[in-house]
């Protein structure tokens, strides 16, 4: 297969700064010698290559939109743009560095007291220590204001007792921002590995982000200090100020997923051949070609404006909502159209399409659902709130 070289009709490479190129080539670069080479035996074994953690701090990935703290301070563009390549590679792999960056690092950094700030940005930002974002619980997805994990003041601790679920990182986190109901009021604290009544386990038997860490988290009596409270955010819209960063990602990095596929597609029906020919040249190839293309560049262009937005300080949720619908969706019906061009070699992991396909069910699913965010645009249109 011939090296990957991006996919841009509508020369939106000419949109983005020098620095934002710069950072996109090295990722895409790392991502070739890196990732994809490895990552098909990961997702057949259901494990995580953590040795990856520690370039991606090498490389400045890690909250590479925040600034101090050893955060690299660069553009939304460019963090939308290193999601785009790392998905590229696998959804997963993307999904650490959006849970590390936007889940983790974010509400420390945007809620935090200085001293939480001093002590586990610098060192998340490194790979030295992994984050993971305790929000969703079993019977709280899509409402997490109806959450029952609560903390209670016990002199100089809370104590936490719940559960939360679907968490990416969380078995080999080292720290986990938790949401819990503090005199019924939602509030974020910072859990870490090793305190009395906290556990982790993996979830198994995943069709999907196979080479992602999922896990449970649990809190039976568990107790931190109460300098591990973040002090300056109050009910839903600190959770909420996280996952608009997250949905902001992946609305990148669901693009990252349909290249790929898209670029398998291509260089599959080039070189196979039917009826003395190959089959990239009958129309009904070309036709779903063109259209993924079609989708693609449609996607390009609503993330960079998206992106433009985020830096000028002006986007609101609806639009993040809008993208991340649009774009993951976008990518799965590209990765199924990609399969249908492999045939029944597109079920083989000798190609990516498969393995794209079954994390995308997860992409559309987490981060709110498809479907919820169909009602969050709706709500702003008809400001009628349909899941309330």
């Amino acid at each position: 297969m011939r090296k990957f070289d991006g996919v841009d009709l509508y020369n939106v490479d000419s949109l983005f700064s020098d620095e934002e190129k710069a950072v996109r080539e090295l990722v895409r670069a790392w991502t070739e010698d890196n990732v994809i080479p490895i990552i098909e035996e990961h997702c057949r074994k259901a494990t995580f290559p953590r040795h990856l953690v520690a370039q991606m701090g090498e490389m400045g990935v890690l909250g590479v939109n925040l600034h101090g703290y050893g955060c690299a301070g660069m553009s939304n563009v460019a963090y939308g743009l290193i999601c785009q390549e790392l998905e590229r590679g696998d959804s997963g792999i993307r999904s650490f560095c959006s849970v590390q960056g936007s889940l983790v690092m974010f509400p420390i950094w945007k809620h935090g007291s200085e001293e939480q700030k001093q002590k586990y940005l610098p060192k998340l930002a490194t790979g030295e220590f992994i984050g993971c974002f305790g929000l969703t619980e079993p019977d709280f997805g899509s409402n997490p204001g109806g959450m029952i994990t609560k903390a209670i003041d016990d002199g100089d601790s809370y104590v936490i007792n719940g559960a939360k679920m679907w968490i990416t990182n969380g078995t080999v986190a080292d720290v986990a921002v938790v949401w819990a109901k503090l005199d019924g009021v939602i509030r974020g604290f910072i859990v870490e590995k090793g305190d009395p009544g906290f556990t982790a386990p993996e979830m198994h038997g995943k069709h999907s982000l196979r080479a992602s860490v999922t896990s449970e988290l649990v809190f039976q009596d568990c107790r931190i200090p109460k300098d591990r409270i973040l002090p300056h955010v109050h009910g839903l819209k600190g959770p909420f100020s996280c996952l608009n960063n997250a949905r902001y990602g992946i609305s990148w990095g669901a693009i990252g997923s349909a290249m790929a596929c898209f670029h398998s597609a291509r260089e599959y029906s080039l070189s196979r051949i039917q009826f003395g020919k190959p089959i990239a040249s009958f129309q009904l190839v070309q036709n779903k070609l063109a259209w993924m293309v079609r989708e693609i560049t449609k996607a390009q262009l609503l993330a960079l404006q998206l992106g433009r937005l985020k830096d000028a300080g002006t986007v609101i949720p609806e639009q993040i909502s809008l993208a991340k619908m649009n774009n993951v969706d976008m990518a799965l019906q590209i990765a199924r159209e990609a399969r249908d061009i492999h045939g029944a070699n597109g079920i083989l992991d000798e190609y990516p399409v498969m393995r794209h396909m079954a994390n995308l069910e997860s992409v559309k699913t987490y981060e709110g659902t498809h479907d919820i965010h169909n009602l969050i645009v709706g709500k702003w249109i008809t400001g009628i709130a349909a899941f309330e």
